[in-house]
């Protein structure tokens, strides 16, 4: 029996945090399957470089997810250029880590304007140009920080659990509306993510349990969405084999 995946050729998707890492590895495997990609990031130079590599289909537009009017002007031209969203991945992220009695209060400010006011922003800025379009999926990549706490990470996994919770009723509010909201998960990936933790200590975690690689998440991305429009994988919660552990 083989598997069952929709025509996704023309359709059109928004990924946030595409500079590197997963939000990039979404973009070509959408881009691969014929997509529409709009790259969305902070990072200037990166996601042109990006666009220059995908060639046709590919639109770098720099955008910081947590600033509101930024993330307007984004969708704008989204439904001028497009006249519509297929696809949302909200997967632009940060993480402070550190002692939460100590923590910087500008650092954990930064973390909440990414991790969850920049999914406020764009999710609701994409609901009006996904109506009527089947299929339509709002996708973020949260993480297993939104399932447990984790020593070092307070601000971090209240993001992740605060997109747990929208996610779950936004499923409810739009899913009569043929509208699908999903969640990746992941456990540990090789990225460039961990701010402010040494780059040799997050390769030598990673290490450990033969971390995840950021096309392992863009393909549970590209399955999800390319599922009958009936069909919506709510979560998918990814550890890597050796991850025993949450």
């Amino acid at each position: 029996m083989s598997l069952r995946m929709r025509d996704i050729r023309g359709q059109v998707a928004v990924i946030t945090g595409a500079s590197s890492g997963i939000g990039a590895a979404a973009a070509r495997a959408l881009h691969a399957e014929g997509m529409q990609v709009v790259l969305a990031a902070r990072n200037r130079e990166r996601i042109q470089a990006l666009a220059r590599e995908l060639g046709d289909g590919a639109l770098a537009l720099p955008t910081d997810v947590g600033d509101a009017a930024q993330v307007g002007a984004l969708f704008d031209q989204v439904k001028q250029r497009f006249g519509g969203l297929d696809l949302l991945c909200n997967n632009a992220g940060v993480g402070y880590h550190g002692a939460f009695e100590h923590g910087d209060v500008e650092q954990w400010k930064a973390t909440i304007d990414t991790n969850l006011w920049g999914v406020l922003h764009c999710t609701r800025a994409a609901i009006g140009l996904m109506r009527g379009r089947e299929g339509a999926m709002i996708n973020t990549v949260s993480s297993v920080g939104g399932r447990r706490g984790v020593e070092g990470w307070a601000v971090y996994c209240a993001t992740k659990f605060a997109v747990v919770g929208l996610h779950d009723t936004l499923r409810k509010e739009l899913g009569p509306q043929g509208i699908r909201v999903s969640l990746i998960e992941p456990g540990s990936v090789y990225t460039e993510w961990g701010y402010n933790v040494p780059a040799e200590q997050m390769k030598a975690r990673r290490d450990s349990v033969q971390a995840l690689h950021a096309e392992d998440i863009a393909q549970a991305l590209l399955w999800a969405f390319a599922q009958p429009a009936h069909v919506n994988a709510l979560e998918s919660l990814i550890l890597p084999t050796r991850q025993v552990a949450l």
